[in-house]
């Protein structure tokens, strides 16, 4: 089932709680510039500062972005429960599509409703070393 608004709002509340709000562009873990809740920058020209407002405005388009990608990589995203498509959007604003679709195992088992094996995957791969607990 589609996500309601409120449940649409929790996911971006945690994303954002996850990611943090940083107004000064900063280099993150990879190198890579970032500004906002996560927002890459053109890494040759990156924003130097932002305001919460053009944060939040970056942040709506990026969470539309991986939220698309997280249906083109889990066609029937809306039939998995609210907390595991959460889960899905989360990883897709995080990883990007290109990075979330290699998640060759974790998809399939996704797909096969193995829910467990899908978990293992994930807290297995580099990305949750990464990331830490969310």
């Amino acid at each position: 089932m589609r996500m309601s608004d409120s449940e649409l709002k929790k996911c971006k509340d945690q994303i954002k709680r996850h990611e943090g709000l940083v107004l000064v562009a900063y280099k993150d873990s990879l190198g890579f510039w970032t500004i906002g809740y996560g927002h890459l920058c053109d890494q040759l020209k990156p924003i130097k500062t932002i305001t919460k407002d053009g944060a939040d405005a970056l942040f709506e388009g990026d969470f539309n972005a991986a939220r698309m990608d997280a249906y083109l990589i889990i066609a029937d995203l809306d039939e998995l429960s609210a907390a595991r498509q959460a889960v899905i959007i989360n990883m897709a604003f995080n990883l990007g599509y290109k990075k979330l679709s290699k998640f060759n195992q974790t998809i399939r088992a996704i797909y096969d409703r193995n829910f467990e094996r899908a978990a293992k995957q994930m807290l297995a791969s580099l990305w949750a070393k990464q990331v830490g607990k969310r």
